[in-house]
């Protein structure tokens, strides 16, 4: 009898314990995992996220420091609204549920005690993350990625506007209501954080695309590093009313024909637009899914993301247009960031990588996921050859303001017109050139053309002076 009881009030506790969670009559569920000891989501060592002391109704409370700062990473747990971010993706091994905590939950059944999640360590520096947070100005809407294109290891990963998600924890759910409305209003915030920020704003890229452009043409054996490029002023489309214009904030207008290094310097539009209209949609497409483009990024990643975006079908102006990051081309700052990641990296993307470990509350590491590759974008003669004419994009072209001294930078700026006067303004790349430790991609929204160069180049420049000299 002795051991049909322990027999049956383990199961009840350990192995079936999962059905009775997801029970719909289980009310008393949402309330106890609110109230429970939760692990510790941490950087650097410290918790940005982690259960306090309560009250005598609720044992625990969640908090969040430095809550704008880390928004868009842990999301918020909340008795009204659910969870989101980090706290909705790493639930299970928060609160303590995963398989791969069975045995210390066996272990606290043994010892009467109510089972403590795990702690998620993540892969982020704290002097970066501030430093990228603070490089975007209040009310202005931007987002900073910073990864290890080796590891594919997030560094940093930072957007405005944020918000304090201690105001949906709360255990007022009046309060909680009010103040999810209140941040639900502001422009350029999704609350619930399912699909905003670097991993869910899809946005038009700009000249940045023109990397994708550049990796298609080389591929096809058809361009060279040695080919002509035609580079008229206006490039003219049969039949129709309209010419797609060159770039005019740089010198393109100095010369008719380009390299592939001068135009890419210049962000000259009719030498890409021209090569996609040769090649056609399927390929620059075909492409740009090598990069991530209408793909996934794997599972290491642990936060919702939208997937972005280049359509296999146009033609004519739709194609030129998309082909030099307008119209019909719309990508996330991660995206943009995993592409130039894999051109630093010899072709090679790996998978987008947060969580550095997860820990048992006796410390014990659970597990420490692996670099992994996620895809091979281009080969490594072609990545090479990119890095190159990008490193002369920052010696040589408009990107010179990403400049550190004594280290060669690779980059790439991109400016996409919104039609209302205010373009989203972009530059992504990596340092040093020759032997990557960081990549960095970085897009300012609505702005016009002096303030997008003015918090893009400048800007990553000191999150790569940051990071190489720690």
């Amino acid at each position: 009898m002795f051991a049909l009881l322990f027999g049956a009030i383990s199961y009840v506790q350990v192995i079936g314990a999962d059905d009775l969670k997801g029970n719909p009559w289980n009310s008393r569920q949402l309330n106890r995992d609110f109230c429970n000891d939760r692990g510790s989501i941490i950087v650097g060592g410290d918790a940005i996220a982690e259960s306090v002391e309560g009250t005598e109704s609720c044992a625990f409370q969640r908090v969040y420091n430095q809550p704008q700062l880390y928004a868009g990473l842990t999301g918020f747990f909340s008795q009204t609204y659910g969870a989101t971010g980090l706290e909705l993706s790493m639930n299970e091994q928060l609160a303590g549920s995963s398989d791969q905590q069975f045995l210390d939950r066996v272990g606290q059944l043994f010892l009467g005690n109510q089972p403590k999640g795990a702690s998620v360590e993540l892969t982020i520096d704290p002097q970066i993350q501030k430093l990228a947070y603070d490089l975007i100005p209040d009310g202005q809407r931007g987002s900073i990625v910073v990864t290890n294109p080796k590891t594919g290891d997030i560094i940093a990963m930072v957007s405005k506007p944020s918000f304090d998600p201690n105001l949906i924890a709360t255990q007022d759910s009046e309060a909680a209501k009010a103040n999810y409305n209140e941040i639900a209003a502001i422009p350029g915030i999704n609350a619930n954080q399912s699909v905003s920020g670097p991993t869910g704003s899809l946005l038009f890229p700009g000249s940045v695309f023109k990397l994708i452009d550049t990796a298609a043409a080389l591929n096809s054996g058809k361009y060279n590093a040695d080919s002509v490029l035609e580079n008229p002023a206006q490039l003219a489309f049969p039949g129709i009313d309209y010419t797609l214009p060159n770039y005019a904030g740089g010198s393109c207008y100095t010369r008719d024909t380009a390299s592939f290094a001068f135009a890419l310097q210049q962000s000259c539009n009719t030498p890409f637009a021209s090569i996609a209209l040769d090649l056609g949609a399927q390929a620059i497409s075909d492409q740009a899914e090598k990069f991530g483009f209408n793909e996934g990024m794997g599972d290491q990643l642990m936060l919702p993301y939208a997937t972005s975006v280049f359509p296999a079908d146009l033609e004519g102006p739709a194609l030129a247009q998309s082909a030099i990051g307008q119209r019909d081309v719309k990508a996330t700052p991660l995206q943009i960031a995993l592409m130039t990641a894999a051109i630093a990296n010899d072709g090679k993307q790996m998978s987008p990588n947060l969580v550095k470990a997860l820990r048992s509350p006796d410390l014990r590491i659970i597990d420490e996921p692996k670099p992994s590759v996620l895809r091979t974008s281009t080969t490594p003669q072609i990545a090479q050859q990119i890095t190159e004419w990008m490193t002369s994009v920052v010696t040589e072209g408009i990107a010179s303001q990403a400049a550190v001294p004594g280290v060669d930078v690779a980059g790439k700026t991109g400016t996409a017109e919104l039609g209302n006067g205010l373009n989203n303004s972009w530059f992504t790349g990596f340092a040093p050139a020759n032997d990557p430790e960081v990549a960095v991609t970085i897009v300012m929204e609505d702005v016009d053309i002096t303030t997008g160069a003015q918090l893009t180049s400048p800007n990553a420049s000191k999150i790569f002076e940051a990071v190489l000299n720690k």
